[in-house]
Formats: structure tokens, sequence, C-alpha cells
């Protein structure tokens, strides 16, 4: 995707949780292209784009600028250069939070710039498998159908592996230092760079709360209690969090279906790894119970599906769906043309007909656009449960071959 963008673009922003392995892309890509490096890491690199940034920017190489949210002023002198010179392939950047909605900048870029969502490895990038869920059950609807080897407990330990490359690579004992240091640095260094926080301990008691909801609806009332805050601050530090990639919020799927729906989103941890860290949890406890996996396992499978969503073909926007009768589906998936399928997730290897009755409330509702309805669980077959309801192995989301 960034390949094909510096074709035709004049600047690429990769943008990602820190970790996620972007420095280390668009240095092979940089390599090909003849860039020059710049690091805003590097505190005299800094000081001397910050000094002269009409200076710094303006080269006829094509320029890598590594965590460019250290110094966003910089995007106004990039704006000047690509203006007058309009090659495409011109700046390849990096962030490791969403900037341009943080700092009141002008909107410097806007037709200059595409932004490049760079997520920590999905499982089908890890295991070398296809990752084409997604477009197979907008393709296939009811006729999709996928068995699986995995059970139980290799759920579990993909689950608090993660997907960070560096957190990959390590071995069980050797992971829980990697998010130790993780966490320490998102809050120390991303968030109180972004903005100027009095209680730091306070924070970081809020993502082990968060971790503890992940795949949960985000409440700030109960949150503020708990922290002895107001609702507001709650706010803001969740806004803070989703701006250095550390949560998603997954809004409600309404359509005006019904006056009963719920509008409160839901959040998940971008990396099941850190959630499961945060609570600490081990895979052979969570594989032991199921009240304390289905809520991560939730979250995970979320994110999965949204790691998929930003190379499918399908261009679907992920949504939850809940009443206020307390029916509800886990994951909701809608593409432009209105066309959805849904999912439950179950941590149990066995489906029951009542597992579907929120798949078959909002079926019901949707009528024609509604494609298909599926349980994701941890057993080993695709099974009918009624016109376009079907349980599916959760594994499916990385073994499927697209269409």
């Amino acid at each position: 995707m960034v390949e094909e963008a510096l074709a035709d673009t004049r600047v690429i922003l990769v943008n990602g949780a820190r970790q996620a392995g972007k420095s280390t892309l668009v240095s092979l890509i940089g390599e090909d292209r003849g860039a020059v490096w710049f690091s805003l890491d590097d505190p005299q690199t800094r000081r001397a784009a910050a000094a002269d940034p009409v200076t710094f920017v303006n080269r006829d190489e094509p320029m890598i600028i590594d965590e460019i949210q250290r110094d966003p002023e910089l995007l106004l002198s990039i704006k000047s250069t690509v203006d007058r010179d309009g090659r495409p392939g011109r700046f390849l950047l990096t962030g490791s939070a969403r900037i341009l909605g943080l700092r009141n900048l002008p909107d410097t870029l806007i037709g200059r710039m595409e932004t490049i969502e760079l997520w920590p490895l999905s499982q089908g990038e890890i295991d070398g498998a296809p990752d084409g869920f997604v477009d197979a059950v907008f393709d296939q609807g009811p006729a999709f159908d996928h068995e699986s080897d995995e059970d139980l407990r290799d759920y579990a330990e993909r689950l608090v592996r993660g997907g960070f490359p560096e957190a990959v690579a390590r071995t069980a004992s050797r992971r829980g230092r990697f998010f130790d240091s993780y966490v320490s640095d998102l809050i120390n260094r991303d968030v109180m760079q972004l903005a100027e926080l009095e209680r730091v301990t306070q924070l970081s008691v809020l993502t082990q709360m968060l971790a503890a909801r992940s795949g949960g609806l985000l409440v700030p009332g109960n949150l503020a209690r708990s922290l002895e805050v107001d609702r507001n601050t709650v706010l803001r530090h969740v806004r803070l969090l989703e701006e250095v990639y550390f949560l998603k919020r997954i809004p409600a799927f309404t359509r005006n279906l019904s006056s009963r729906a719920v509008k409160t989103s839901k959040t998940a941890l971008v990396d099941s790894g850190v959630a499961a860290h945060l609570v600490q949890a081990d895979a052979r406890s969570l594989a032991r119970q199921d009240a304390a996996l289905g809520p991560l396992l939730e979250g995970f499978v979320a994110m999965e599906l949204q790691r998929q969503l930003s190379w499918s073909e399908r261009r679907a926007t992920m949504f939850h769906y809940r009443t206020k009768d307390k029916l509800e589906v886990d994951i909701v998936l809608e593409t432009p043309r209105r066309q959805v399928v849904a999912f439950e997730v179950k941590a149990g290897a066995t489906v029951r007909g009542d597992d579907f009755n929120g798949l078959r409330h909002l079926a019901d509702r949707l009528g024609d656009d509604f494609l298909l309805g599926a349980v994701l669980y941890t057993g080993d077959k695709t099974l009918p449960f009624g016109p376009k309801m079907r349980a599916i192995p959760i594994a499916a989301i990385w073994e499927s071959e697209a269409g």
C-alpha cells in the first residue's frame, strides 16, 4: 500500500502504534528509493528542524521523517515544498499519534497527503496465512464454510502474545518486560508529549481499567467514580489514549432501526497482548476461565477484523449493536452500499440457538441488507443455525482466502 501511494501522492504518512514496525517498514522502502532519513526522536535533528524548517525539508531526493508528531509544525514547510515541486513520493512520514486532529493545525496537506494506518501484526501476518475473511464473508454470505484445528488453548496463547513484532519474537516469560516498557513509554513519552497531565498515576490506572473492559461499553461516569475524578477528565484521557493508538472506539450501529438502540460506543485495546498483560492474565488461566476470556477474546477478534478492514476490498466500517432491552451484537460490519455482516464472539466450543438472538433481531430489521450473522466460536466446524445464520470457527478470520 505504501509503495502504491508513493507512486501517485506527494506526501505519505504511515501512522500507528509505537513498536508496530513503522520505522522498519519505511526504512526498507526508502532504501530502495534513495531517500534520506531523519528521526525527530533525535534531539539534535529536532532542534535543527525547529530552527530552520524551510531549509530542513528543501531537498531534491525523497525524504523520510520519522516520528513527525514531535514537530508537527514541519507540515507547513512540507506543504510549501510540495506545492512548488509536485512530484509524487517526495515525503514519507511516520507518526505514533493522530497529530493532525490534536494540534489544531490548519488542514495543510488536504489533497497532498495520504495516511496509511499500520497496525500491530495480524495473526495471518504472523502465520503467513491468507487473512481474507472479511472479503470472503461478504462475497459468500451463508455459503461460507471453514474448518479449523485451533482449540481454546491456541486462541488464549494467540491473545496473550498479541501482534507487536518484538513481543511475538519473545518467549512468554520475557514478553511481560516488553509490555511493561511499552505501556510506560506510551504514557511517559507519547501521552505526556501531547498533553501536560498532572496525575500520570491516574492515567496508568485508567489503562488497567480499560484493559479489563476491552470489548465492553465505554461508560465514562463509571470510570470517573472509580478514579474519583470528573467525567470530563476521563473523556480527555480516553481521547489521548485513542490518539496514541492504545485503544479504539467502536461506535454504536443505529441506522434509525429502533428508538431502543443504545448509542454508547465500545472500546477495545489495539493489542490483545497488552490488554492481557494489564489484567495479569496468561494463556493457561484464560483457557480455564470462560468468564475471564470472553471480554478479552471479543476485543481480540474485533481488532483482528479491524486490521483486515485496512486492506480488504470491501471498505466496510465496524460498529456494535445493543438495545436498551440488552439484545446485542458484538460486531457489525457495514459497507457503503449498506450491506451488513454481523458477529457474536463466544469463548466456548458449543453454540446454542439463543446465542443468535441479537443477530436474528438485527436481521429482521435490516431485511435484504443483512447478508450473514455468525457466532464466532472456539469449535472446529462451520454449522448452520437457520437462514443466514452460521457458527464459524474464530480461526477462519486469518485462515480464509478472500472471495
